[in-house]
Order: structure tokens, then sequence, then C-alpha cells
């Protein structure tokens, strides 16, 4: 990864990175640590069950109590992430994340704890909280590496939060096998452990200074922003990263705020809106939440042990840390819309391979070994397209003014839909049994055909060009306009704002509005993304989703 080696990456700056990164790795094993104990969870969950009512639960009850602890996580989520922008403009970018530890402790402590208590209650209320920490960090971690990264490490940076979540992922699969932790005696502890990286976040944060970029222009403390600075670019010469922040304070003051209602109601910005919300929904709708949550079960179904099924779920973490690291040259090099179609494309021929080796696995020994490789390959192609890229198309697709909005949207229907997976996957799985996979190999070709016709290419275009494709479509397919503007280099340090926000709210009706507003890029609301002023376009930074 170049950026490691690019100037401006100080020690302490990297100490800083680290520090608050360790949110993102909390919120990647909270996302697998429930997958491999599934049993010795349900074992226990009938074991209460039994002592309370003096009879034996049935098999489709316990498998809706098992759904909802693994589903309230994003109920949780879905809470914390649309609450991460108050939360920051509150609390500071650094303040959100010592306080949200808070709840990372409570939750882990009362996951650790279900056993000794005996009650699945208090795991269903465990999940939750620490789902609402996960939501936080979420939307506070990328916020506050932005702001304290120099212009030309932003890009990098904002693949280090999805690296993050996938170690955190495998560090959780690893830990759940039988040999660790994966036992009747052993899972609560498994659970339990998130209460660590809260832990050593809290120990390492308060060294870290708060976001400059928080401090110069939502608190106006100019000389508490250029300490800030001077211990982050281990400099004393700070004034261009000073003037930057000035630079995007005016722009911010010169772009009006779009709410959510008024972001609908626009006819100009309904359409990238659209697409922003479909991208997330062809994200968690594609199946990866189901692979990540009940992997080891599904395992076991195609015919293998317990045993192998959670080296294989192991496996699938490996594969997303590597994978990771291999998409972040690609990203820029191929473009945001041609990945994602590759990456659609492979996971929709990769499910049709799991049906058929759950369809054929009782006439073929070996073929419950096919179902291990079409999954892994699965999980290959999600890293590839579907994992980052939609975040990364919704932040591109706003100027500034409307993009805490949009980005607040693209928030809640994201955590929605892994909500609707985590909780209705085991009753699809019994349904439709050797034909679970089904449903989402049409919502992947679904999802193919709409970035195929409607999604514009995003790389190297100003906010401008990207308006311009929706403004002059003319009912041409998006597809014709993809190409058709090249970018452009910008005449002043300042991005022009394409989104018209202002002339929205005072001329909604007027087809001849044809001005653009002059505008930067400012600092984070909600899950929206900082960034200076520059003349090449710089993405903004990328959350990541709530399926890693």
């Amino acid at each position: 990864m170049a950026f490691l080696c690019a100037p401006g990456l100080t020690f302490f700056l990297t100490y800083s990175i680290f520090s608050a990164v360790l949110g993102m790795l909390q919120f990647g094993y909270n996302t697998g640590v429930i997958n491999a104990p599934e049993k010795n969870i349900e074992n226990f969950m009938k074991d209460v069950y039994k002592d309370r009512y003096g009879e034996d639960i049935s098999e489709e009850f316990i498998q809706q109590l098992y759904s909802v602890a693994v589903s309230i996580f994003a109920i949780g989520g879905m809470l914390g992430g649309f609450s991460g922008g108050w939360m920051a403009n509150r609390f500071g970018r650094k303040g959100g994340l010592l306080l949200n530890n808070v709840l990372g402790i409570a939750g882990a402590c009362l996951m650790g704890f279900t056993k000794v208590s005996h009650s699945y209650e208090m795991l269903f209320l465990g999940r939750f909280i620490i789902g609402v920490n996960c939501g936080l960090n979420t939307s506070l971690v990328p916020m506050y590496i932005s702001e304290i990264a120099p212009l030309n490490l932003r890009g990098g940076l904002g693949t280090v939060n999805q690296l993050a979540v996938t170690v955190g992922l495998l560090l959780s699969q690893v830990l759940g096998i039988e040999q660790i932790l994966g036992t009747n005696e052993g899972w609560p502890i498994l659970l339990g452990l998130a209460i660590c990286p809260a832990i050593l976040q809290l120990i390492l944060l308060p060294v870290c200074p708060e976001s400059p970029r928080y401090l110069l222009i939502t608190k106006q403390w100019e000389e508490e922003a250029r300490k800030a600075l001077r211990r982050l670019r281990a400099s004393g010469s700070v004034e261009e990263d000073i003037e930057e922040m000035r630079a995007e304070e005016r722009a911010q003051q010169s772009e009006s705020h779009i709410s959510t209602m008024e972001l609908i109601c626009s006819p100009t910005l309904r359409p990238p809106l659209i697409i922003g919300i479909v991208m997330q929904l062809s994200q968690q709708f594609s199946g990866i939440n189901a692979v990540f949550y009940y992997s080891t079960s599904l395992f076991m179904s195609s015919g293998l042990t317990e045993e192998s099924a959670k080296f294989a779920t192991i496996g699938i973490g490996a594969i997303m840390v590597v994978m990771t690291l291999v998409s972040i040259p690609l990203m820029d090099r191929t473009g945001r819309r041609t990945l994602h179609l590759y990456g659609l494309g492979g996971m929709f021929i990769f499910s049709i391979f799991i049906t058929i080796s759950f369809l054929i696995k009782e006439m073929i020994d070996w073929m419950s070994y096919l179902s291990v490789v079409a999954t892994l390959g699965f999980v290959v192609f999600f890293a590839v397209g579907p994992g980052s890229i939609p975040w990364m198309i919704t932040a591109e697709l706003f100027s500034q003014g409307p993009r805490p909005s949009a980005m607040a949207i693209a928030v809640l229907v994201n955590w929605m839909a892994n909500f609707v997976v985590g909780i209705g996957f085991p009753s699809m799985k019994t349904a439709l049994e050797n034909y679970t996979f089904l449903p989402f190999s049409v919502f992947l070709a679904i999802f193919w055909i709409f970035t195929y016709k409607k999604v514009p290419e995003t790389k190297n275009k100003t906010f401008e060009e990207i308006l311009a494709l929706f403004r002059h479509n003319n009912g041409r397919s998006m597809l014709n306009c993809t190409n058709s503007l090249e970018p452009q280099s910008m005449n002043s340090g300042i991005e022009h704002a394409a989104l018209m926000v202002s002339e929205e709210k005072t001329q909604h009706d007027s087809p001849a509005s044809e001005r653009f507003l002059e505008g930067g890029r400012s600092t984070h609301q909600g899950r929206s993304a900082a960034s200076a002023p520059h003349h090449p376009r710089q993405p903004p930074p990328v959350c990541p989703s709530s399926g890693p």
C-alpha cells in the first residue's frame, strides 16, 4: 500500500489512526462473533427455556430466538449510525469515540455474563447495546481519520477502515473454533471479549488530539487546532492546513444544508438518491450477511462436520482480509461502476454454484467441498465490488450540502436491510432448504442490470460532471453518458458543488435554473466525509458497510 510510504504519515498520526480504527475492529468482531458458537448458544437457550417452563422448546422457536440475537445487533447499529453525526458535533469526534466506549464495555459485559445470569434476554440486550456502539463507530471513526489525515493520504486511509473490519471478523472466527472458545463453556467469554477493543481505545485515544477541523470550523478554536496539527504533522508549519480548512469553512457557508425531506422532494437530487439507496440494497440483499452470520450452519447443512465448517468459516475471514488488500489499487485504476459490476456478476455465478452444490450433495460425496469453494468465491467477489463501493459511490454522487442527509438515508437503508437478512434468513432456509440462495441470485441479477443501466462512473469526475450525467440524460441510458465527460481541472482551489442546492430551495419548478453554486467540501455531518480543497478530485472517505 503506497500510502504507507507517503509523506505526511508521521508516527503520531499513525498512532492516532490505530487508536481510532479499533472502533472498526470492534464492528467487524461483533459482526462475525455470533457465527461459530451458534449451536452452543442454541443449547444454552434450550436449557434456559426448559428450566423456566418445564418443557422442551421447538426447533422452529429456537431458530427464531437465535435470529433475534443475530439481528438485534442491526437494530442497534441503525440507531447508532443515524445519531453519529449529532454525537460528533455535540461532543467532538474524539469525545464521541471516548463516550461510545462506555456502550462497548456495557454491551460486552452483558453478553459475557449471559450464561451466569441464566437469561437469554441479557444476550439480546447486550447485542443491541454493542450494535449501537458499532453503529456509532461506523460513523465516528471514518470521520475522525479523514479529518486528521493530510490531503495526500485521505483516499488511501479510507481503506484502513474496511481492513480493520475484516481483521476483526477474522479474529472472531479464529477464536470461535472449538479448540479455543467455541464450546458450551467458552462462548460467553468469546462474546465478552468485545470489551478489549473498547478498553484499549479508552487507554490509547486520550493521548490523541481532537480533530483540527472540528476545533477550527465547529468550535472556532484556532490556537487549539494549530496545536493539534503541529502534533499530527510533526512540524511547526501548518499554515497550508489552516488555510485549507478556512477555505472549507467559506465553502460550507456558501452552500446550504439540505434536510432529508428537501432531498427526497428535490427533482434534481432524487435520481442520485435512488441510485444510492439501490446500491446499499445491492450490498445487503446480495446475501453476504447470510454468509457472515450463518456460514457455519450453512457448511454443516452441505455435509461438512461441525469442526470442518468452523475452519471453512475462518477461510472466509482470511479471504476477506486478503481481498480487501488486493482491491485497494483496483479501486482507482478500474473504476467504481466496473468493479461493482464484476463483483455482482461473480457473486451471481457463485450463488448458483452454491445452490447446485446443495441440490446434489446427497448424490456426490465431495460436493460439500464445492459449496465451500463456491462460498469463498462468493466472498471474494463481494470484497472486489459490493463490499465498499456502495458507500463510495453514494458519497461521490452528492456535494457537501445534500451529502449528510443522503448518507443518513443510506445508513438507515443499509442497517434496515441488514436486519431483514439477519431475522429472515433462518426461516427462509427452513422453507426453501436447498434453494436457500436462489432469492439472493435473483436479487443479484436485478442489481447487476440496474447498475449496468443506471449507475454512472464517478471515478475522477467532479460534482459538476456527475450532475451533468443526470441533467442532460434526456431519456438516454446512463451508460451512454458515463464516459461522455472527461475529468476537468478545477479553476480554483475549491471544487464546484454541482447539485444546485440553493436554487432547489427557492426555484423548485424552474427548469431553466442551470446555475451552479460554488462551494467546497466541508466538515463531516452524519456519515459524510471531509475533504480539503484541491485540484484533482479526491473521493470522499468511505464508511464501511454494516456488512464488512
